[in-house]
């Protein structure tokens, strides 16, 4: 696939390549002169960082029944295993966008690499189900570093609109490879050895990535005065995240009313609005001159109307898709008694569909934008959910396969466009914090997801009742979506800047 940005001297020396300007790693005018064509070995690194930040959701999940036997882990337990790695996940990446705009995009990416990796050696050695949580937190913090440098280093070294939207076709579809393939490999590794297997198949990718990041994405001058640090809101971010997260998990077991329940959503309701009105007061200090902070969050950023919308339909898809891939996962295992090797294949057909919705999206946005393939995937995908209304213990394969198929489609394509969306309206020295913003919209709504359709089958009376009250709100959720993108979306090819 060509990568390569358009020239823009006709003068240089014929045996030199031409040189394109683009952006350093902080924001700024890249001092490094970089060819046409940026090759393929720096999308590879990049791509390999997404690699390992999804394959950890698929393959967790295919090894939650071995993980529950090994330690001991009660229901609640399982939900963090896969929530807490969201919830951290989306509450440091603000932290992670704003970092990474004020100490170099390379630096940052690499640093998320060796905490990644470095926590998934702790849970490859985790002896209970609390140490092994642990680890998931630290895979988290990792990933909050990572993402938002990955984006913001591939917007760098792509400065052509062409060459960004093929990269970043290229950058989703790896990793809707590493999250199709973690059903079908973590299978493989757990009937072949143990659960442990799926956190030491990190290490050799995660060595890889940044191998490739030494050698081909050169580093630059970092910006210590870009940003200023804004403990506060930070606290205020975990903790009404983290209070929400763990009210949702417990509530399956201590139930709706318990006192630890109710006193975990009313401590994240007061940290959550004491953030927001926090933001608004530093943004409205600096904007006057009189503070040197600025908020995590800048609450004028949601002015922009393609931006609002394509971080709220990035919560609702994530919402809908991973929370029922966290039940069709138990379903299979559960209601369909199949082994880990035959859940892993029986999820493929949904959670491989990136290899089809990349190319799709790489040939039909430059024509249309954004919002044309995203309308659609959102109503394929709500479609797709409606059909596990039909779901039963003894609902032949063949009847559900429509139904994994669009909602895998329809989640990637959609999360593709967003991810475009959101890229095209943010300006270079801001894209840290706006992608870090989309993707904590995508967490939220994946530990949302988890833990509320986790909650539902918990306390209902059949784990089939509860799986049809999730697939009926998930559902709901794109087909919200796909009703804000077509209010959003214009109707035309792309413009610079998709700021309204």
């Amino acid at each position: 696939m060509t990568t390569a940005a358009t020239t823009t001297s006709s003068k240089s020396p014929p045996r030199r390549p031409p040189v394109t300007p683009g952006r350093d790693e902080a924001g700024g005018p890249d001092t490094t002169r970089r060819s046409a064509s940026p090759g393929l070995a720096p999308l590879v690194a990049l791509s390999l960082g997404y690699f390992l930040v999804m394959l950890d959701v698929t393959v967790v999940n295919v090894a939650l029944p071995d993980i529950r036997a090994s330690l001991d882990a009660g229901p609640s337990a399982l939900q963090w295993i896969v929530d807490g790695y969201s919830t951290v996940f989306a509450a440091l990446l603000l932290f992670g966008g704003g970092v990474t705009d004020r100490f170099g995009h390379r630096r940052v990416f690499l640093l998320g690499l060796g905490l990644f990796s470095g926590a998934s050696v702790f849970c490859g050695l985790a002896g209970s189900a609390g140490l092994l949580i642990a680890g998931r937190l630290g895979q988290g913090a990792g990933a909050a570093l990572l993402v938002p440098a990955s984006l913001a280093l591939l917007q760098a070294t792509f400065p052509d609109r062409a060459a960004r939207t093929r990269a970043i076709a290229v950058w989703g579809a790896v990793a809707s490879v590493a999250f199709g393939a973690g059903p079908a490999v973590g299978g493989i590794l757990v009937a072949g050895s143990d659960w442990r297997a799926v956190f030491w198949l990190n290490l050799p990718v995660g060595g890889l990535a940044v191998l490739l990041t030494l050698r081909h994405l050169p580093p630059s001058k970092a910006r210590p005065g870009a940003r200023r640090a804004d403990p506060v809101g930070q606290v205020l971010a975990v903790l009404g995240l983290v209070a929400v997260t763990g009210g949702l998990n417990e509530a399956g077991t201590r139930g709706w009313t318990s006192p630890l329940v109710l006193s975990a959503f009313s401590v994240s309701a007061v940290s959550l609005v004491a953030f927001v009105l926090t933001a608004r007061a530093l943004e409205a200090r600096a904007a006057g001159g009189r503070g040197r902070r600025v908020p995590l969050l800048r609450p004028s950023m949601f002015r922009s109307r393609s931006f609002t919308s394509a971080t709220v339909i990035g919560m609702l898809i994530s919402l809908g898709y991973y929370g029922m891939l966290f039940l069709a996962t138990l379903y299979f295992r559960q209601e369909r008694h199949l082994g880990v090797l035959g859940t892993g294949m029986a999820l493929l057909p949904s959670v491989c569909m990136g290899l089809v919705a990349a190319p799709l999206f790489n040939r039909w946005a430059p024509r249309t934008g954004p919002y044309a393939p995203m309308a659609a995937g959102l109503v394929l995908g709500a479609a797709g959910f409606a059909c596990w209304l039909s779901a039963g213990p003894g609902t032949p394969y063949a009847v559900l396969l429509f139904a994994l198929i669009a909602t895998g489609l329809g989640q990637t394509m959609t999360a593709l466009a967003a991810t475009a969306a959101v890229v095209e309206t943010t300006a270079a020295s801001d894209t840290g914090v706006a992608t870090a913003v989309f993707n904590v919209a995508r967490q939220v709504g994946s530990a949302v997801g988890v833990a509320l359709f986790g909650t539902f089958t918990a306390t209902a009376h059949h784990f089939v009742s509860g799986l049809h009250l999730s697939a009926g709100i998930a559902a709901a959720a794109f087909a919200v979506g796909a009703l804000l993108a077509l209010r959003v979306g214009p109707a035309g090819p792309p413009r610079a800047g998709l700021a309204s």
